[in-house]
């Protein structure tokens, strides 16, 4: 059965990226949550999809002229702020910890495609390996050379390769990686493709799935995953089977 990502959470209804973004997604029973991590200056891996921090807060600047310490100041609730009130910035170790007590996967984007940040794949396997979650996190990024390191520094963790264009023979690619998945943007995923692709082992899991044609339509195709930001949505279109 299709599995269904709360894409940086409930992102649809609630702050993207902050634990209550990720406590609702939970809640409405998705299988697995999508977020993405970037590194402060003090080098604390947080979770934030922007390298800026202008879009989703109150502040401004880049993410890695913060320390953490002022990082977690800022008010992370976007455009629900009468809704939910103060959220903040998220350290991913807090994430973990939380993931832990949950049955939910956890899909770790790392965001080092546009600023290659020193270190954050050793962080982030640090941070899943001290918590134990090895086998329930999924490692991704368009940094596919990224991707690689991860795989060659913990090839017990699954990684997936990330892309918005389309890949020729994205399953050859993929296994070259040493990827178990591809999640491809779904304007340049075509069926044919996507079936191939899962014929071959490899899973597919496209984003970013927020309408209801498009869900029924890959729940159709039983398709490996969705990555979404209205997971209550989908979850209402896919009922759990008892």
């Amino acid at each position: 059965m299709t599995l269904i990502f709360a894409h940086r959470g409930a992102a649809g209804t609630y702050p993207e990226n902050t634990m209550i973004s990720f406590e609702a997604a939970e809640s409405f029973r998705a299988d697995g949550i999508e977020l993405d991590v970037q590194l402060t200056k003090d080098g604390k891996v947080v979770v934030i999809h922007d390298e800026t921090v202008e879009r989703t807060t109150n502040g401004k600047g880049a993410v890695r002229n913060y320390l953490y310490e002022d990082l977690c100041k800022l008010d992370a609730s976007y455009k629900f702020g009468d809704k939910v009130g103060f959220c903040k910035i998220p350290l991913l170790e807090e994430v973990l910890e939380w993931i832990d007590k949950t049955e939910l996967l956890l899909n770790i984007e790392l965001k080092n495609n546009k600023i290659p940040y020193r270190g954050l794949e050793e962080e982030v396997i640090t941070l899943v390996r001290k918590c134990n979650l090895e086998d329930r996190v999924i490692f991704s990024s368009f940094n596919h050379y990224s991707m690689k390191r991860c795989h060659m520094m913990a090839p017990d963790i699954q990684t997936a390769i990330l892309y918005r264009e389309g890949l020729h023979s994205p399953w050859a690619y993929a296994k070259k990686m040493g990827a178990t998945a591809v999640h491809p943007n779904y304007r340049y995923l075509q069926d044919a493709v996507a079936e191939l692709t899962m014929e071959s082992g490899v899973e597919v899991r496209p984003y970013t799935i927020n309408e209801e044609t498009l869900m029924r339509k890959y729940f159709d195709m039983n398709i490996s995953a969705i990555i979404t930001d209205y997971p209550e949505t989908a979850r209402m279109l896919l009922p759990i089977k008892k």
